[in-house]
């Protein structure tokens, strides 16, 4: 990637003009020297962290897998896509301007929002874009196989009072966690702060009676016999989500290449909500990821117990129902006790949406660009 650093102070201006973006009012330039993306029109090379382990942020599977950037940015680009296990992995590589891009859940996309304060790294990063919303994607109870039957979530919810139950604290699992004991009325024995891979042991040994876990692990631990599934965000009306986040050096240095890169997230959007592409978008996922099975991960985003619901709805821009999950994230985030969030709510420059609503715009579209309707 080009490494020259200068200040972009005057390319800025001519930038947003040739975009026609120069009343957006929310890009700002640094005093400090930012990385040269080059001119507008210039082949660029991004480095983009993406999750193939997190169902919810897969455009970031299919735009790799289909190399859909390839159509909208200048001849000669290049696209370097690096998986990060965690949102929290691909925050920290771009707070030190590693990576470009960034797909990721809607916990670590609010928090490197808040990256641009002097303490916290001071690189800003801007969410641009909703990747998907969701009730069942990262809102999952997973309870031990010898539980009772419960005639739905909230009841399941129930029998964990007075229970040992777990979650990676921190992340929307334990939003949802949080929330979904609060609403029935329960307090487990023990909520434990645990990863996925302490869960899964837990589980087999017969020490954990739940926990909360996201797509496509939770779908795996229920095929491979490890647990049961028994409630979700489904059963309180609780959403969960994934945001495209952006380095402000790129927004301001390069309109033209923020719009093609939008414009490859809805090719890829419009792909996955097509149920035709399922077997490929899940052989796509099985080649970007390790020891997870095709038909595992086809059925975390295509299937579920509940039949006709909603499994991710793909709204592309920064629709109501994404502006409702980040308020109530963020606020969740600023009460931790670490502060994940340093205020209970997103600077207004923090989300800049109007990229992806031009791109909406100029495609004669509307969000959600599609739904995927679970069998």
């Amino acid at each position: 990637m080009r490494t020259q650093v200068r200040n972009i102070q005057n390319k800025l201006t001519a930038a947003m003009l040739v975009m026609g973006l120069a009343t957006a009012g929310s890009v700002t330039t640094a005093n400090a020297a930012e990385i040269d993306f080059g001119n507008v029109g210039d082949p660029i090379d991004l480095v983009v962290g993406y999750q193939p382990y997190y169902t919810e942020s897969w455009t970031g599977v299919v735009n790799n897998g289909k190399s859909f950037w390839k159509k909208h940015l200048p001849a000669g680009s290049t696209a370097d896509f690096q998986v990060g296990l965690q949102g929290s992995v691909i925050v920290n590589a771009m707070a030190g301007e590693k990576q470009h891009i960034g797909y990721m859940g809607d916990m670590p996309a609010i928090a490197s929002t808040f990256k641009y304060l002097p303490e916290r790294g001071g690189t800003d990063i801007r969410i641009v874009a909703a990747l998907g919303t969701s009730k069942q994607q990262c809102n999952i109870f997973l309870v031990k196989n010898d539980a009772p039957k419960f005639a739905n979530g909230t009841a399941a919810v129930k029998w964990m009072d007075g229970k040992i139950t777990s979650a990676p604290h921190g992340a929307c699992t334990d939003r949802f966690a949080q929330a979904a004991f609060k609403s029935a009325g329960v307090k487990p024995a023990k909520y434990l702060n645990q990863n996925i891979e302490v869960i899964t042991t837990n589980f087999r040994a017969g020490k954990l009676d739940a926990a909360a876990i996201w797509e496509p692990t939770a779908t795996k631990m229920v095929k491979s016999g490890v647990a049961r599934r028994a409630a979700s965000g489904e059963d309180f009306g609780l959403q969960d989500g994934a945001f495209m986040v952006m380095l402000n050096d790129l927004i301001s240095q390069r309109p033209d290449a923020v719009m093609g890169w939008l414009e490859a997230e809805l090719d890829a959007q419009e792909f996955v909500a097509n149920p035709g592409n399922a077997d490929a978008i899940a052989a796509m996922a099985e080649a970007q990821t390790e020891q997870i099975d095709q038909s595992v991960l086809k059925a975390s985003l295509y299937d579920s117990p509940m039949a006709g619901s909603t499994k991710l709805q793909l709204d592309f821009t920064i629709s109501d129902d994404a502006k409702s999950l980040l308020r109530d994230a963020t606020a969740f985030l600023y009460s931790l006790k670490k502060k994940p969030a340093a205020a209970a709510q997103i600077r207004p420059e923090g989300v800049m949406g109007q990229f992806a609503e031009r791109v909406l715009e100029k495609r004669g579209l509307k969000t959600p660009v599609g739904r995927i309707v679970a069998k």
